[in-house]
């Protein structure tokens, strides 16, 4: 574990995405900054947040808001445009269903394939694949190509996969909306474990059941921009509010 006071730390972090609609518009972004400037869209306006050892931060936010962008950013999948990324830490992250998960191979080779990827060494996995087999419950599967797994099944291996690297932090992006909710009360359990541990954990959701029960400290997002932060229960009470809002607006 980490001996810094905080393991996540962003400032004024900005990210734009470009829009390419031809190669020769790409090639004239080469030569001209400004126009790059100009055509992009801004996922991030300027984020700044820590994360504690030991605390669950929840992010809640409409679609687009920017979400997923600060996950990836955090877990180096993404660079920001400009502001500064300090991690402390080993990172593991369930982004996205599937993802670093290879189709055409069995439960067991992905077991290798996402530790791996995920920063473990290959005599690692080997010592916890029985560890990692029992908390996913995929016993019977274990050795069908993923292609063959229903999106449950899929997050059921990545998030087994994931505990087991020992993390300093863990990054959760929706996924446990996915599969049964046996699994997902063990999932849960875990995270508060986790938690206990001193592992600090970021839990982006549209439950808010799940963010009441399970965050420390939660932020509204919206547009780029943080709206709110502090106490989930204020948290979830303003997004709902704008929702309410939004909900009148189309009327």
């Amino acid at each position: 574990m980490t001996s810094y006071d905080y393991l996540v730390e962003l400032k004024d972090v900005k990210k734009q995405y470009q829009h390419y609609f031809t190669v020769g518009g790409t090639l004239l972004d080469l030569f001209n900054p400004q126009r790059v400037r100009k055509k992009g869209i801004w996922a991030l306006k300027g984020i700044s947040l820590t994360l504690k050892k030991g605390e669950a931060l929840g992010i809640i936010g409409p679609n687009g808001a920017g979400k997923s962008t600060i996950l990836k950013i955090i877990s180096r999948i993404t660079l920001p445009t400009s502001g500064e990324v300090n991690v402390h830490g080993k990172t593991a992250y369930l982004i996205e269903v599937g993802a670093g998960l290879h189709p055409d191979l069995t439960g067991i080779e992905n077991i290798f394939l996402y530790g791996i990827i995920l920063g473990m060494k290959r005599k690692e996995i080997r010592e916890k694949l029985d560890k990692i087999i029992e908390f996913s419950g995929l016993q019977d599967y274990i050795d069908l190509p993923v292609k063959k797994y229903s999106s449950g099944m899929k997050v059921r291996l990545g998030f087994s996969v994931a505990i087991h690297t020992e993390p300093d932090i863990l990054l959760v992006d929706e996924v446990l909306a996915v599969g049964d909710a046996a699994f997902k009360k063990k999932c849960y359990k875990k995270i508060e474990e986790l938690k206990k541990s001193g592992i600090g954990i970021i839990l982006v959701s549209h439950n808010m059941k799940q963010i009441l029960e399970h965050t420390d400290r939660t932020i509204f997002l919206n547009k780029g921009k943080i709206v709110f932060e502090g106490r989930p229960e204020e948290a979830v009470k303003r997004y709902n509010e704008f929702l309410e809002k939004k909900k009148e607006e189309k009327i």
